[in-house]
């Protein structure tokens, strides 16, 4: 109930100050479990491409989000959670687990998966490689992959957390349908992990070509921690034999 109290009020606010646009719903099926694998620019992506879709999307959030306690990560925090973004602990373990899990209930159910296969924001607008999750839920549901791009978001919000600029305008683009089960096929009696990653691959090819961004073979959460690193070393200062 809260979501479809919560969407039209967000989305209306959202047309009027940032006017998000959208292209392909049409090849999301009225029904039936499928998921939507998305780069991922902004904390708005999380608001412009649910809210422009017709069926409840369940989204796999980073917890941080929702963790803040100033009146802002509040409002962000109930906005979020209104639109069925769902906190998930990304710290690998038995957080992981509990990620797949409340995937595979969405699509069990036979709803709407929203994942980001990067794992994480972009830190530099580019398209990263892709984690293997979309694959394991895929393969393990038989769920269609729309593979969508996000366009603009970088842009909008570079150097805000959380409400972008008014331009660019945000655009979303979703692209047909990825049958994993075919792709599996084509690649029999190569093992499990060679499996998930060639479907991957094709989910982060396809998004590459409806975005067109840069693309790096790194992992993103693998480049913000060298980054995290590089800051934190820079605050220190020089080390002790940096003058000798």
């Amino acid at each position: 109930m809260l979501y479809e109290l919560a969407k039209p009020v967000v989305m209306g606010v959202a047309r009027v100050l940032w006017n998000p646009t959208i292209a392909g719903t049409e090849n999301i099926p009225d029904r039936g479990a499928v998921i939507l694998a998305s780069n991922h620019l902004a904390y708005s992506d999380a608001v412009f491409l649910p809210g422009q879709v017709r069926r409840t999307v369940h989204f796999l959030g980073k917890s941080d989000i929702f963790a803040g306690r100033s009146p802002l990560n509040k409002v962000v925090a109930g906005v979020m959670r209104g639109l069925h973004v769902m906190p998930v602990d990304r710290s690998g373990g038995h957080a992981a687990s509990t990620a797949i899990e409340a995937g595979l209930t969405v699509l069990r159910a036979q709803k709407v998966l929203g994942i980001y296969p990067e794992g994480t924001r972009s830190p530099d607008g580019r398209l990263y490689r892709g984690k293997t999750g979309v694959a394991r839920f895929a393969l393990a549901t038989g769920a269609p992959i729309i593979p969508v791009a996000m366009l603009g978001a970088f842009e909008a919000q570079r150097g805000r957390r959380f409400f972008p600029r008014r331009t660019p305008r945000v655009r979303a683009v979703l692209g047909e349908p990825l049958d994993a089960a075919a792709i599996a096929r084509s690649l029999e009696g190569a093992e499990e992990a060679q499996v998930l990653r060639a479907v991957t691959d094709v989910v982060m090819d396809r998004i590459h070509e409806l975005s067109g961004q840069e693309r790096s073979e790194e992992y993103a959460t693998d480049v913000k921690r060298r980054l995290r690193a590089a800051a934190q070393e820079g605050a220190e200062g020089p080390g002790p034999d940096a003058t000798r």
